[in-house]
């Protein structure tokens, strides 16, 4: 039985489309050893040593009734224990690294080298080089190194494209686990853009390769045997192995490395501005229908997002035509963005769009913070109790500055007390300065209570209010519920 020419061409359609859909398909690999024999070689084993002094503090002696014998004994074992007649004792520590450039550049994590006063590189065939830091970046835990090989061949790696690395593929790790040496584990890409809280930039790649002490550097592979991470730390209760591993993603490491390479520093944009979260509530308060973007907080004086005309208030939702879904997008998307470079920036402002330029300035190294002024116990004034919200208030005197370490440049509502509330619940505390209420300036107690009154009587459910803090100024979204009748 003759078919049909109409059905006999599509079978054949459907057959090829089968075949292309067999042909696309990322099928688990028949076997490692082929890649692992030819990416071994770029793989090395990086060992520490460090000058740890004796500490020059003894601990204390425990407290005897006067003329007890043991309050001898115990001083003259203490009196041993801090004379100095023991030489300074070396620590030593194992990592991984491996090679990116054949003129010898080793890549691996700071944390394995931070401290050290010696660096010793072993090759795969056990050749053992002595090496130099070219630079460091602490932010997202990278290091470079520099070794001679002199005339030896060195076996080196390029980086591939972590971004187009999906959940589910292969991948092959190879490091110095618990020291034992080149050792190779395989496993799967189980989830990205991790946020660990390691740094500022936090966007790693999540494996259950087995990643364990020592493999901290190593290189995570694809398939192409291309770097697309730098396997750098574990979750385990225990220290070994339990399946998460994390690397740092190489778009995010390769200009890093490439920065140390030219300059012996990171060249980083940086726009000058203290940005939070931006959840539902507050989203509502300023008319957006999404919690997208990064809301500004504050803006550094003479920094280029003050020059641009940001200010603080202002949700960034996009930044040099990228999207800022989420807050801590924005650093990453800052700091990869060329210095110099004028770029488009589009935020929400007053209940609508507008779009200004900027631009990126250089970030430097942060100085340190300035202590603040120690709080001196004083009798705790009551303040205003703001009806409905949990808070008790008071303009700011210098006694109340000098309690709380505020300097005279600041303004606004000092709270003095927070009881259990909706004020509470945002996370208010005592120390904290109200300066604005519904994007206006609050001096007294009179003018929260009139804003609160005016939400209220809106039917508004939430008040928008900026608050200085000891860590830095935020918004907060203060939920008015009905004041209590007496």
């Amino acid at each position: 039985m003759r078919l049909p020419a109409l059905m006999l061409a599509a079978l054949v359609a459907i057959a090829l489309l089968m075949q292309s859909f067999a042909a696309s398909a990322r099928e688990a690999p028949a076997g490692f050893s082929d890649l692992a024999e030819r990416l071994l070689p770029s793989v090395v084993n990086i060992s520490t040593t460090q000058t740890i002094k004796n500490p020059e503090r003894a601990p204390e002696m425990p407290q005897f009734p006067p003329g007890s014998p043991f309050e001898d004994f115990f001083k003259e074992f203490l009196d041993r224990q801090m004379r100095p007649d023991s030489a300074p004792r070396r620590a030593t520590s194992l990592g991984s690294g491996f090679v990116i450039d054949a003129a010898g550049y080793v890549v691996t994590n700071n944390h394995v080298i931070a401290d050290a006063d010696e660096i010793t590189v072993t090759l795969h065939d056990d050749s053992v080089y002595t090496a130099t830091l070219v630079g460091r970046d602490t932010k997202t835990d990278l290091a470079l190194l520099k070794i001679d090989p002199g005339k030896k061949p060195l076996v080196a790696v390029g980086f591939g494209n972590s971004d187009v690395a999906r959940v589910g593929d292969w991948v092959l790790a190879i490091g110095n686990p618990f020291g034992l040496g080149g050792t190779v584990t395989a496993g799967i890409v189980s989830a990205r853009a991790r946020d660990i809280n390691a740094g500022p930039y936090d966007d790693f790649l999540q494996t259950d390769a087995s990643i364990n002490r020592g493999n901290s550097g190593g290189p995570m592979f694809n398939m192409a045997g291309e770097v697309i991470g730098i396997n750098t730390a574990i979750f385990s209760p225990s220290g070994g192995s339990i399946g998460i591993g994390f690397a740092i993603p190489s778009s995010l490491a390769r200009p890093v490395i490439d920065d140390l390479k030219k300059f012996g520093k990171t060249r980083r944009g940086w726009l000058g501005v203290r940005i939070q979260s931006l959840d539902q509530e507050l989203a509502e308060t300023m008319g957006l229908t999404e919690s997208h973007g990064a809301l500004v907080a504050s803006v550094n004086d003479g920094s280029p997002a003050a020059t641009a005309g940001i200010k603080a208030g202002d949700v960034i939702l996009k930044f040099d035509g990228k999207e800022v879904g989420e807050m801590r997008k924005l650093p990453r998307i800052v700091a990869e963005t060329p210095v110099n470079k004028s770029v488009p920036v589009e935020l929400w402002r007053d209940g609508k769009r507008m779009n200004l330029n900027v631009a990126v300035g250089e970030m430097l190294d942060e100085q340190p913070e300035q202590a603040k002024a120690a709080e001196k116990p004083q009798p705790s004034p009551s303040g205003h109790v703001v009806a409905g919200t949990g808070l008790s208030v008071a303009p700011l005197t210098p006694q109340l500055r000098d309690r709380f370490g505020l300097d005279e440049e600041t303004q606004g509502l000092v709270v003095i007390d927070v009881k259990d509330g909706p004020a509470a619940e945002k996370g208010m505390k005592p120390g904290d300065v109200i300066t604005e209420a519904g994007h206006k300036a609050v001096r007294s107690t009179a003018d929260l209570t009139k804003m609160i009154d005016q939400a209220r009587a809106t039917g508004q459910k939430f008040l928008l209010l900026r608050i200085e803090t000891t860590q830095a100024p935020r918004y907060v979204a203060l939920p008015l519920a009905e004041a209590k009748k007496k």
